[in-house]
């Protein structure tokens, strides 16, 4: 008969699995978003994202020191995807670098519609008051992900003849944080929507951007009108809406929150 000590050593024991930090970071990210809309930030805490990814406490803080990291980082990579648009639109040499601009706007309203309710995860808790720090440093992700972008489509601009500016990455960065100025008023809007009061609220946020459209058209050396921010009014009404639905939150069970593990990623490693 087999002694004890030879049976423990036949039972098989849980291999480590070793993976490159980028992907490691990426699963970690892939899974506070996930939590994040299922069960909402405030209520997914920094354990509920270590328990779903099966990784340990140390795994976790040598690439976020806080929850909050992992909301900049969403954001953040947000923003690498949306350099996608822009480089396809950068690229489309049929169109004038107004009209690329004005195309890129547009394919960004369509991208927003479609990715609302993660948008509306991150944005609902940037956009309290006590979070204002949070907010700014979430846009200051964005910014780093989108300024240089930015600034070379604003050069094939001048070197076009269409744009008049002096210093391109000096625009870029005007165009970006008065975009990110907007906090205090998109904060004022969605209060009113969520009271009811959605077409306000609609006004109150197509006037900015309008607004935001004929100082972009100063900026960039344009007649006043040429930049498009906001098509319509019932564009912004219609994101309102759809910004006031309630998302559903998964009630929590004991056995704490769903893994996450073993989750296919639909990032590439490249996008951080």
């Amino acid at each position: 008969m087999p002694e004890q000590g030879d049976s423990d050593l036949r039972r098989p024991t849980k291999q480590r699995v070793i993976k490159a930090p980028a992907i490691r970071r990426a699963e970690l990210i892939d899974c506070a978003q996930r939590l994040f809309l299922l069960e909402g930030y405030e209520r997914t805490t920094i354990n509920d994202v270590i328990e779903a990814t099966g990784l340990s406490k140390g795994a976790f803080y040598h690439h976020f020191r806080a929850k909050e990291d992992l909301l900049e980082a969403i954001a953040a990579r947000f923003a690498q995807r949306g350099l996608a648009f822009v480089i396809s639109v950068q690229g489309n040499t049929s169109l004038n670098a107004l009209q690329r601009f004005n195309t890129l706007l547009a394919v960004s309203r369509e991208w927003k519609a479609e990715n609302l309710p993660q948008l509306r995860a991150m944005f609902t808790t940037m956009l309290r008051p006590e979070n204002a720090v949070l907010y700014f440093r979430i846009i200051n992700a964005m910014y780093l992900a989108t300024a240089p972008t930015l600034t070379a489509m604003i050069e094939q601009g001048v070197r076009e003849g269409v744009f008049d500016v002096s210093d391109a990455g000096t625009a870029a960065d005007a165009l970006v944080w008065l975009g990110s100025a907007r906090h205090a008023i998109v904060a004022r809007a969605m209060a009113a929507a969520e009271s009811g009061d959605v077409d306000e609220a609609a006004q109150q946020i197509f006037r900015r951007f309008k607004a935001e459209g004929l100082i972009i058209d100063r900026i960039l050396g344009l007649p006043p009108g040429s930049v498009e921010l906001v098509d319509s009014v019932d564009y912004v009404k219609t994101i309102l809406v759809a910004w006031n639905r309630k998302p559903k939150v998964k009630e929590r069970t004991s056995n704490g929150p769903q893994p996450c593990r073993d989750r296919p990623s639909k990032f590439k490693t490249s996008d951080f």
